[in-house]
């Protein structure tokens, strides 16, 4: 049993942030009663850029830079992260070796008046601030308005709500963890909306050589889903994903088998790449690798060439 008698998360100060850092406080709890765990909230660059699209402000590293110097300062112990808000590459000294048990990983529609993606009428205003969502729904529906929409999920959710958008589309995860499925009207299926690298997880990060919380915490990973994160996360790595690229890509597990889908497109969705890849989930970060070189060799390397160059 680990010595240690205290240990500290950092987070976002988020609603949705902070849920997923209770829960994963209940969870530690439960496992270690006496523990003390404490929670410390920050702001992080992304959640105070709301003017500007996530793409062009500077990607995924917006959410989660303060919480990792807070690791490496050790004014925190562990940081519970969204995966799909984690770069691919971690700071030296830093990993992710426990990933909880996944919620959907699908997308969700949500609109007050329109029962469906294809109920919407032409033209009409759709809210994402997503570049792989903005791709895929123009791909789908390309009369539709694409706009553009930041904030928390419950600040989406009053927009929607105040008559700014037709529908917005968002996590089908956060929006139950939050309890906002009130005007949900679709779960988008993956053939239509593939999601995000890691949606629908949270991993707990933490300093790589600190034994002490490393046993902790490593009770709380659940094995599956960390094999399909790891592979959709080599996925894009290998592809050099960053949220300036409409990149997606979900790994599934069907007993010994991994199923790997991704697509790589255009933000005005004339162009896309798809693939999908099986093979035994023991060589899921092999299988990852090997998919990012079909799409490559099939155009996706020259989309995102153009779209890195812009």
């Amino acid at each position: 049993m680990s010595s240690l008698t205290s240990l500290t998360i950092a987070t976002r100060k988020s609603p949705l942030a902070l849920w997923q850092a209770e829960h994963v406080r209940g969870l530690l709890l439960a496992r270690h009663p006496g523990l003390d765990v404490r929670i410390t909230g920050m702001h992080t660059r992304g959640d105070k850029i709301l003017d500007s699209p996530l793409a062009r402000a500077g990607g995924k590293g917006l959410f989660t830079k303060e919480l990792e110097e807070s690791l490496l300062d050790g004014r925190a112990d562990i940081a519970v992260h969204s995966m799909k808000d984690v770069t691919v590459d971690l700071p030296a000294g830093l990993a992710v070796p426990v990933t909880l048990k996944r919620e959907d990983v699908r997308d969700v529609l949500l609109s007050v008046h329109y029962a469906s993606l294809d109920a919407l009428p032409r033209g009409a205003r759709l809210g994402t601030a997503s570049l792989r969502r903005q791709c895929q729904l123009k791909a789908w529906r390309s009369d539709a308005q694409v706009l553009p929409l930041r904030g928390n999920v419950g600040t989406r959710v009053k927009k929607l709500e105040a008559g700014e958008y037709d529908a917005i589309v968002l996590a089908a995860a956060g929006v139950r963890r939050l309890g906002l499925e009130k005007h949900v009207r679709q779960h988008l299926p993956i053939e239509v909306m593939l999601p995000a690298i890691g949606q629908g997880a949270i991993g707990i990060e933490c300093r790589s050589d600190d034994a002490r919380v490393l046993e902790l915490i490593t009770p709380l990973n659940d094995a599956e889903t960390q094999t399909c994160v790891l592979a959709e996360r080599a996925l894009n790595r290998r592809l050099g994903g960053n949220c300036q690229v409409p990149i997606a890509g979900c790994a599934q597990l069907s007993g010994a088998q991994l199923i790997l889908r991704a697509l790589v497109g255009r933000p005005d969705g004339g162009e896309i790449i798809r693939g999908e890849l099986r093979g035994p989930r023991m060589e899921a970060e092999g299988l990852a690798c090997r998919l990012a070189e079909d799409l490559l060799r099939r155009g996706a390397g020259e989309i995102l060439k153009a779209l890195q160059d812009c």
